[in-house]
């Protein structure tokens, strides 16, 4: 049964959270601030995370960093949960590390969606022999790729879709499509698997 650690103020929002996830079979544990968050991933090494961002005593952002500076944590799967949907906060989130981000009022089905999905994500990379490292698209640009074009496989290799990616990096999306024929075109392959692969292969390659 996988843990899930669930860091968010609102004692509705943490009630509603937690019972959503205990009927799909997932260990649900609950923090009521980012500080007992952080003490929390650390005391009980969840499998993901769904935090808040505003947040008394310590911020979203400030749980993401934290537990990043932690080798035993810093590979946790990390969603942010909040109300705010501007492009700008969407990006700031997953610049400092986060895998998905979900707006409040979070529909059950996407919120499961999303966990499932980076839970299987773990699972998948865990058998293989190397972790690719997802905090920076630089060395994607080994392939070849113009800068905003490796940051665009950068999410691809993260599972993100073209909607996403848009709205993560502040283009639209037949800007993301383009940028996706030009990853094709460069790396030879015709899907985006194939392409996924190439760049996890790239991202664990580095020194």
């Amino acid at each position: 049964m996988k843990k899930i650690l669930i860091i968010e103020d609102e004692p509705e929002m943490r009630r509603n959270l937690t019972t959503i996830l205990r009927l799909e079979n997932f260990q649900p544990v609950a923090a009521e601030n980012g500080r007992i968050g952080v003490e929390m991933a650390r005391k009980e090494k969840p499998d993901l995370i769904l935090c808040d961002v505003m947040m008394p005593e310590l911020d979203g952002y400030g749980v993401i960093k934290a537990l990043h500076n932690e080798t035993e944590t810093m590979n946790i799967p990390f969603i942010f949960l909040t109300a705010k949907g501007e492009r700008t906060d969407v990006r700031g989130g997953m610049n400092l590390g986060a895998d998905d981000y979900l707006t409040k009022p979070v529909d059950k089905s996407e919120l499961l969606r999303a966990v499932r999905t980076r839970l299987a994500r773990v699972e998948q990379l865990g058998k293989r022999e190397f972790q690719p490292d997802f905090s920076s698209h630089e060395p994607l640009m080994k392939l070849g790729l113009s800068p905003r074009v490796a940051e665009a496989l950068l999410w691809v290799a993260q599972g993100k879709t073209n909607g996403e990616i848009a709205q993560i990096l502040g283009i639209s999306e037949s800007t993301v499509k383009k940028h996706l024929l030009e990853i094709f075109q460069t790396l030879g392959v015709e899907t985006r698997s194939a392409a996924t692969l190439r760049a996890i292969e790239m991202l664990a390659s580095r020194a």
